[in-house]
């Protein structure tokens, strides 16, 4: 996993910016449920989407368990409304939140972590109160089709491995939660899509165990238009709502 406290200072800059932050923003915004006046953002990193989720009546409050990250989410969100915690252990009351969100939070953990990342935050919606989540990360990078794409898939295998934020697993974990789908959407990453000569230097640092690092800079260099951005992914959300 990335360090979050040194990639703090570059993550908005390398991560699409304000661009992929209201595009993510406008699709949660699209799920939560209307009257919802606490929305908890569960990784909220440096605030950039958390800050665009606010609205009249109603409090956001961003926690991230990074303290690089949650300084720039304080100069954001206002230190009352950016909380220093770790996800699986959430400081707040059973019962006492609207709506809770995790964009790009579930892939990063492992599927136990991730299990209790989900409980704590049905633990802390009251009924009715939904959650919003970001789910199959990595595959929406695999379902782009480009040239980039086919030349590491060759390397490693995503569809038929157990992903923590799979959407499946993760419906059938909020099942035994009392939780129940709610609606889907989507957005695209702006920036996401990259260049071979960036995803040159990226490869050896994916999370997807490639086998072949090498062979796979090789097969990138070959590509065409090496300076060239591919496409950018389009990342799924899926909202749930607790029955009790």
């Amino acid at each position: 996993m990335l360090d979050y406290e040194k990639e703090a200072v570059c993550y908005d800059r390398t991560r699409g910016g304000e661009p992929r932050a209201a595009a993510a923003a406008e699709a949660v915004l699209g799920l939560i449920p209307g009257g919802a006046e606490v929305v908890v953002d569960v990784g909220c990193g440096t605030g950039i989407v958390t800050a665009r989720l606010r609205g009249d009546g109603r409090r956001v409050v961003g926690v991230d368990r990074a303290a690089g990250m949650l300084g720039f989410a304080v100069r954001r969100l206002g230190a009352g409304n950016a909380v220093l915690a770790d996800a699986g252990c959430l400081p707040f009351a059973d019962g006492s939140c609207d709506v809770v969100v995790t964009v790009w939070l579930l892939h990063l953990v492992g599927c136990e972590e991730a299990d209790r990342i989900l409980a704590e935050c049905a633990r802390v919606l009251r009924p009715g109160g939904g959650l919003v989540s970001t789910v199959d990360k990595d595959l929406a990078f695999f379902e782009t089709g480009s040239d980039v794409t086919e030349v590491i898939a060759r390397h490693i295998s995503i569809r038929g491995t157990v992903r923590p934020d799979g959407a499946g697993r993760i419906g059938d974990v909020l099942a035994g939660l009392d939780m129940m789908p709610a609606g889907e959407g989507s957005f695209r990453g702006a920036g996401q899509g990259r260049s071979p000569l960036v995803w040159r230097d990226k490869v050896g640092r994916l999370p997807w165990g490639v086998d072949d690092v090498e062979s796979v800079r090789v097969g990138l260099a070959a590509l065409p238009d090496q300076e060239v951005p591919r496409p950018d992914p389009v990342y799924r959300i899926r909202a749930f709502v607790k029955r009790r």
